[in-house]
This record gives C-alpha cells, structure tokens and sequence, in this order.
C-alpha cells in the first residue's frame, strides 16, 4: 500500500492503521481488497473525508491519497511530504502534526 499525502492546515486529528487491504482512517475500515489490478476507484466513490482522490490498484500494491492534517507550525516535512509505503499491518506512523514551540 502505498499513501499519498495533501497537506492541509486542519484541527481536525487523523489517525491511520493498516490491515493486509484494510485501512482503517480514524477508527472506520475501508476495505479495498476487492480493487481489482488496474483498476481505479474515484475517490467520491469513497465516503471519507480524508480520501483525496482516486484509490488504484497498480502492480499488485493499492495507491491511496490522503488529505494530511496539519498544525500552524508544521515543520516542511509535513507540509511537503514523500509518500510513504506500508509493507507491515499495524499503526501507521504519520508525519509531524506540528513544532511544539519551546516554552520561556
């Protein structure tokens, strides 16, 4: 699986977890295992706010775009990030929703 990231300034939290073709966004399961190779989902087709564009299938390996919630102080990391493959089931580590500013 394969995750695409459109950073955008949102309180709004996001939380990521995948399961061979499960991904779960913020505690609801989106199940794409029956994507077929090739093939391509429009992202309307996909009821989450968090999906941000067409979900497909290529070369054995779901490619899904995410929008990417981020804070004021974001470091550039998160506000141009690489997409990230995920090979293991499990939580899924996301880039940094903000700097924490140090305290005077």
């Amino acid at each position: 699986m394969i995750i695409t990231f459109s950073p955008t300034r949102s309180n709004a939290p996001l939380t990521l977890s995948r399961q061979g073709d499960v991904l779960t966004i913020n505690g609801e399961e989106f199940d794409f295992a029956a994507l077929p190779e090739g093939a391509t989902l429009p992202g309307d087709a996909v009821r989450s706010d968090w999906i941000a564009g067409e979900v497909s299938r290529k070369e054995g390996r779901l490619h899904i775009p995410l929008i990417l919630p981020h804070g004021a102080n974001a470091p550039g990391t998160t506000r141009h990030p690489e997409p990230i493959t995920l090979n293991d089931d499990g939580p899924v580590d996301l880039p940094a929703y903000d700097i924490e500013e140090p305290r005077p």
